[in-house]
């Protein structure tokens, strides 16, 4: 249940923050939210992670396909119990189904969270997907670690 809900709020939040960019700032404007650190800045973005596999448009729809098949798979195989790893792929999934959303009807995923200390510019999606995958893997480590002792 918890993998559903946490899916519908990151993909809702994701759409809804995406609308708000495109409607508000034209493609490549910037507005400077703390200055030399954060920024908005609409950009359509062709690939991933930098922009890595520009046009490999297919490539990331069967890849989030892909995502939300294993999620739907292994839901039933993690313990009723473990609600935070229950969150953690929902968050993978609904940032996954927020950028697959974005390639099937644009063509290119919106871009708008500008951290000036690095080059790349991401969204909503990406951040739950990272966040989501990163203590999903802490989580498994631990549950592993527990369950060597």
């Amino acid at each position: 249940m918890h993998i559903w809900l946490t899916l519908v709020l990151v993909f809702a939040l994701d759409r809804l923050s995406k609308i708000i960019v495109q409607h508000n700032l034209n493609l490549a404007e910037s507005l400077e939210v703390i200055p030399g650190f954060f920024h908005l800045t609409y950009i359509l973005n062709p690939g991933a992670a930098f922009g890595i596999l520009a046009g490999k448009t297919w490539f990331f729809v069967l890849t989030a396909l892909f995502v939300l098949g294993a999620i739907i798979y292994f839901q039933d195989k993690i313990p009723k119990k473990s609600r935070i790893m229950h969150i953690c792929m929902g968050m993978i999934a609904g940032g996954a189904l927020g950028n697959l959303y974005d390639r099937l009807f644009i063509g290119k995923v919106v871009d708008f969270l500008d951290f000036k200390i690095w080059s790349y510019i991401f969204n909503i999606a990406d951040s739950m997907i990272v966040i989501g995958g990163f203590l999903l893997v802490i989580l498994i480590y631990k549950y592993e670690k527990s369950a060597e002792q």
